[in-house]
């Protein structure tokens, strides 16, 4: 590849467009949800992926919690309250499907409900 050839791929435009917080938000709940939805086809034989799946998503309800909790956050009141309870309601029940003792479908069906409110489909 000749200097010109460089040249145009550096100065070239991006190929994938920005994103904004929101659409960054859904974008990581639909990859998170995913992987729960592979992995809750056999739990059993993919327990690896299962409890790698339970910790990503542990993981965005923990960060989305500390979001929501700070003073600064611009959600009313009432919808950071809802979004909190949802991430201590997800640890509680991570565990639990862990143990063996829960379905992962309901982790599933609450990030769908995000993804609803983030696309604008719907609301929590």
């Amino acid at each position: 590849m000749n200097v010109i050839e460089q040249a145009r791929q550096a100065y070239a435009p991006a190929k994938s467009p920005l994103r904004t917080g929101r659409s960054a938000e859904l974008q990581l709940f639909s990859e998170t949800t995913a992987r729960l939805r592979n992995a809750a086809t056999s739990p059993k034989a993919n327990f690896a992926a299962l409890t790698e799946a339970l910790h990503d998503n542990r993981t965005l309800w923990t960060h989305l919690a500390a979001e929501v909790a700070d003073d600064e956050n611009e959600l009313s009141q009432d919808l950071r309250a809802r979004l909190f309870y949802l991430a201590e309601f997800t640890t509680y029940h991570s565990r639990k499907v862990l143990r063996g003792e829960a379905d992962v479908a309901p982790l599933i069906e609450i990030n769908t409900a995000v993804m609803r409110g983030l696309s604008g489909k719907g609301d929590l």
